[in-house]
């Protein structure tokens, strides 16, 4: 499959000479290729529509268009049905450890501030929403539909999906990102840059705030710093619970959409593991919500 990819990548209408496509790490739902073109470098991302994942690309592509337009994404210099190039940034891809240190955190906010307000006076008509109630209720309707193994945990995992929702409560809506992970972050000398548009759509301001702390692990200190700096208030108890049910939300997502690929993905990665391994922080986070639900 990667043959076929990587033949795709270097025939592509945009090279009007030959290219050499590199193999790029990472990647769960795309094929990536780094391409060196007169004397400039590119990044070729190839995949289809995930169905399952609620992924179009469609969405992708217009996300990432205007991403650019509001300054925090790289260029998309050229798509075709499935391919996106985008120009190459040259910087340092984050990890968790990056994204918990304060001076980072204090760069990551105006970024997010940016995605929220600046990227959706750039949309094109179209754009999907990211309700991640919605999207985990979506994926135990796939699981019951392939009879998964895991069918006998829904009805719980789906009532409290419900009560969660219930405690977030009313939001505001903004265009989010919705896949904070470290690796969807490039430092570049000048900027730093916001890149992967899979996931995006409309959706509270809230769950990209929360994803950034449950996908990196920062510590209630730094949750608290978030908080007020991103709404410019005091943490009221009313909005530190709705970020903990938000928490909690993005958490069993994880693990949901993990027992879905488990089933449709053919990349090798431990996914039995990763679905145990946010269970356990899922329930760890809940058991939390519960004791700040009941003061």
């Amino acid at each position: 499959m990667l043959t076929v990819a990587k033949k795709l990548a270097e025939n592509l209408s945009c090279w009007q000479e030959p290219v050499l496509a590199i193999p790029l790490d990472g990647g769960l739902t795309n094929t990536n290729f780094k391409v060196r073109y007169r004397n400039e470098d590119y990044v070729i991302r190839i995949g289809e529509d995930i169905p399952e994942h609620g992924i179009m690309r469609f969405n992708e592509l217009n996300a990432s268009r205007a991403a650019y337009q509001a300054g925090i994404s790289p260029e998309i210099t050229h798509s075709e049905k499935g391919v996106l190039v985008i120009r190459f940034i040259e910087g340092d891809t984050l990890n968790a450890a990056d994204v918990r240190n304060q001076g980072m955190l204090q760069r990551i906010l105006p970024l997010l501030k940016s995605c929220h307000n600046q990227v959706p006076k750039h949309l094109k008509a179209g754009c999907l929403s990211f309700w991640v109630f919605q999207v985990n209720r979506n994926y135990a309707g796939t699981l019951q539909e392939i009879q998964s193994h895991y069918c006998t945990e829904l009805n719980k995992l789906m009532e409290l999906n419900a009560q969660l929702e219930a405690a977030v409560g009313r939001v505001n809506i903004s265009f989010c990102h919705n896949d904070m992970l470290a690796a969807n972050f490039i430092d570049g000398e000048q900027k730093l840059w916001l890149i992967d548009w899979d996931y995006a759509g409309f959706n509270s301001p809230l769950f990209d705030l929360a994803n950034l702390s449950a996908n990196n692990d920062l510590s209630q200190q730094q949750e608290h710093w978030l908080l007020e700096n991103y709404y410019e208030r005091r943490v009221s108890e009313k909005l530190w619970r709705s970020y903990n049910a938000m928490k909690c939300a993005s958490l069993l997502r994880e693990a949901m959409w993990s027992m879905v690929s488990e089933q449709f993905t053919k990349i090798d990665f431990d996914y039995p593991e990763y679905t145990a391994e946010n269970l356990r922080r899922f329930d760890s986070a809940y058991t939390e919500f519960v004791d700040i639900a009941g003061a």
